[in-house]
């Protein structure tokens, strides 16, 4: 067990608030926005795959979405409980971008609108959503895992029930603030993500800009950290490379490069700043010298750099954007993550101090309050992209990590209202042939198996019935060729 840990310190039961509804998102090309674009955009931006980028005005002018808005007309006057469309699925589809006339290039900005999935005017469906881990599940090394697209495919509703699935995600990784992940989620995956559906290990840190000043912020590359760390509304953010430029025997095998000290801080004293606490947003690129000042602030009094405690309970709290122990990455074998930089420090400060325990704070999972924070987060989720104003009674959650993904799934179920149902994959940490340290109600070979589980357990198993609500609507699309056979249930095109 964690020594101290989110669901177990009052002080941190505070509510994670999901951020408000936003009616309007700008859509973003996944080939062709940068980093800046993401920034500039705030929050309200969702990356679109490039081939999804087109006008409005390009979209409506094609025979096909004329067709599709004859056919919703003629709804009302159908028997439809029984009839489904046949959609055309030819190279030469008139709902491809040749047909449209439109060339990626001439497919115009990023306008305000909401966005469209690939299959916009299905049904969605209203009585359970997915909630999937990253690395190890979607993605490992850099690189989407094969099953991962056809999954994602499947959930936006090209499977054999024709309905669309709502999903977010729920990784302990960060670093980055959460538009970038999702650009790079979206280029990986080659689907939209907003960060509306996203949360990083770090995501639920926001909620404490109030309680704390000045604050230490570590991990991650450059000035990328201090960047998401200020974004969150955290006003005076110092770096491990500010604490070295200022005093660069503080780490003494430890030199900046030049990069480093041209964007470290300078300019004040730092041993007259009171740090109120200090935040791991993400994994440590230098662990001997974080650790080295980590360790000076948790024996400081009161949080001043030079100082020394003569009791060692001075220091200030300590947050981890989450605990786990190892990660899976390109390597054939798992690598050390927060979690194992967590216990070392806490074992380096109980030696140096001769025995006394130092308490530090995870967040991410298996966390119980990041589990609440992902249930607010998909309800609104599912209110603003899906028109369901309701608690979905089942969520899927596929992970690949025992000791996070379906440890915290499996406990969160005990308390949640709705079926938290965990999915354990054999693509990362953990590995087919050892016994997981918590067992999963379901482990499947792959995040596309996991899919498919869960729609068969739905639709067949549960008997759950297929909805059939807002079914016709006019499609945007720029490759309507990718539309399977049946995919629009109670309608037939005429």
């Amino acid at each position: 067990m964690e020594p101290t840990t989110m669901d177990t310190t009052k002080s941190q039961k505070k509510s994670l608030q999901v951020p408000p509804k936003r009616p309007h998102l700008t859509r973003l090309s996944s080939m062709t926005s940068t980093k800046d674009d993401v920034s500039d955009g705030g929050t309200d931006v969702v990356v679109v795959p490039h081939r999804y980028m087109l006008k409005r005005s390009q979209s409506f002018s094609s025979g096909f979405a004329a067709s599709l808005g004859k056919a919703r007309k003629e709804v009302g006057s159908m028997d439809i409980e029984d009839e489904t469309a046949v959609l055309p699925t030819s190279p030469e589809s008139p709902g491809s971008p040749e047909m449209f006339g439109a060339t990626p290039e001439e497919s115009g900005p990023a306008t305000p609108i909401t966005p469209v999935t690939p299959l916009d005017g299905l049904p969605s469906a209203d009585t359970f959503a997915f909630a999937f881990d990253i690395d190890g599940v979607l993605v490992r090394g850099g690189q989407a895992i094969p099953e991962a697209i056809e999954a994602m495919k499947m959930l936006n509703g090209e499977n054999k029930y024709g309905v669309k699935v709502p999903y977010i995600f729920l990784t302990n990784g960060g670093g980055k603030t959460e538009a970038e992940r999702c650009l790079d989620l979206s280029r990986q995956l080659d689907i939209s993500i907003s960060p509306a559906q996203f949360i990083c290990g770090h995501s639920p840190m926001r909620e404490l800009t109030e309680a704390y000043g000045t604050v230490l912020v570590v991990g991650g590359e450059g000035e990328k950290c201090r960047q998401v760390a200020e974004g969150y509304g955290f006003n005076d953010v110092i770096t491990p490379g500010d604490i070295i430029k200022h005093d660069s025997a503080t780490t003494p095998f430890r030199k900046l490069t030049a990069e480093e000290l041209r964007c470290s801080k300078s300019g004040r004293d730092l041993s007259k700043v009171k740090i109120e606490a200090i935040f791991v947003f993400a994994d440590s690129r230098d662990w001997a010298g974080d650790c080295q000042i980590m360790l000076d602030l948790a024996m400081s009094k009161g949080g001043y750099l030079g100082t020394l405690s003569e009791t060692f309970d001075e220091g200030p709290p300590i947050f981890f954007s989450h605990s786990d122990m190892v990660w899976s990455a390109a390597h054939a074998n798992v690598r050390l993550g927060m979690g194992a930089l967590r216990r070392m420090l806490e074992t380096l400060f109980r030696d140096v101090t001769k025995g006394k325990e130092l308490d530090t704070i995870a967040f991410g999972k298996p966390q119980i309050p990041t589990f609440e924070f992902a249930t607010r987060l998909l309800r609104q989720w599912r209110k603003d992209e899906h028109e369901i104003d309701a608690p979905p009674e089942t969520v899927y959650f596929v992970g690949d990590t025992p000791e996070s993904d379906i440890r915290g799934t499996n406990e969160f179920n005990k308390h949640s209202e709705n079926d938290w149902f965990s999915v354990l994959v054999k693509t990362g940490v953990w590995q087919e042939g050892t016994e997981p340290a918590y067992k999963p109600r379901a482990t499947v070979d792959n995040v596309l198996e996991a899919v498919k589980f869960g729609l068969d357990r739905e639709f067949g198993e549960k008997g759950t019935k297929v909805p059939t609500k807002n079914i016709i609507e006019p499609l945007c699309l720029a490759d309507a060729s990718e539309v399977p056979t049946g995919a629009i249930p109670t309608a037939t095109l005429r």
